[in-house]
């Protein structure tokens, strides 16, 4: 079993965020996908704008129908800082013989030697560095002293190509705030949600 955890504040989650899970089970032949909602992202100073039980409502709508995609709130329920390889390993244990893939963009690639214990994320999930076709090429040379080559050359090797999706939670939060144009950014049911619950400040 290939199993992908994708894990951000999701506040809101958009079509960023799903485009980029598509390519990551089509070309990666994941079986399933955990989307993990942070209680706290320890690298960002702003705690999440919509609460806890909102940003998990959108993403079981946005995740509704898609085979093998599953909401977990096992950051939201342990509560406090979200630090990814202790959830990890709460989901190797619950699944040891699953294969457990990591997926992240470029950036959160650069910054990984800078999270808590690296070397055991790398041990514990192979990264699924996703290649937008808007950003520069992923740079590997940070993971030299996290990995073994034969995981490098793995990681090299499964690079997930995406579409340019130039969008981002934060432009839909002030895009609301504003009265822009926002609706198309996310999920229809999603868009609903926002509106029918007033969150961002929508009217």
């Amino acid at each position: 079993m290939r199993v992908g955890v994708y894990g951000g504040s999701f506040d809101p989650v958009h079509l960023g965020h799903i485009r980029l899970a598509e390519c990551c089970q089509e070309q990666a032949q994941l079986d399933r996908i955990h989307f993990v909602p942070t209680a706290h992202h320890p690298h960002k100073l702003q705690a999440p704008t919509a609460s806890d039980r909102d940003r998990t409502a959108m993403l079981e709508l946005a995740v509704a129908g898609r085979p093998g995609w599953e909401v977990s709130t096992l950051e939201l329920d342990r509560g406090g800082l979200s630090f990814t390889v202790d959830t990890l390993r709460s989901l190797r244990d619950r699944e040891p013989d699953a294969e457990l893939f990591l997926l992240m963009g470029a950036d959160a690639l650069a910054d990984l030697p800078k999270w808590r214990e690296p070397a055991t994320i790398v041990k514990l999930a192979t990264p699924l560095v996703v290649r937008r076709a808007d950003v520069g090429e992923p740079n590997f040379d940070g993971l030299a002293p996290l990995a073994t080559p034969e995981q490098l050359a793995t990681m090299r090797r499964m690079q997930v190509d995406m579409p340019a999706t130039p969008i981002s939670s934060s432009q839909i939060r002030r895009l609301i705030a504003e009265n822009g144009r926002w609706h198309d950014l996310v999920p229809r049911a999603v868009a609903d949600y926002i509106a029918e619950h007033g969150l961002y400040g929508a009217a």
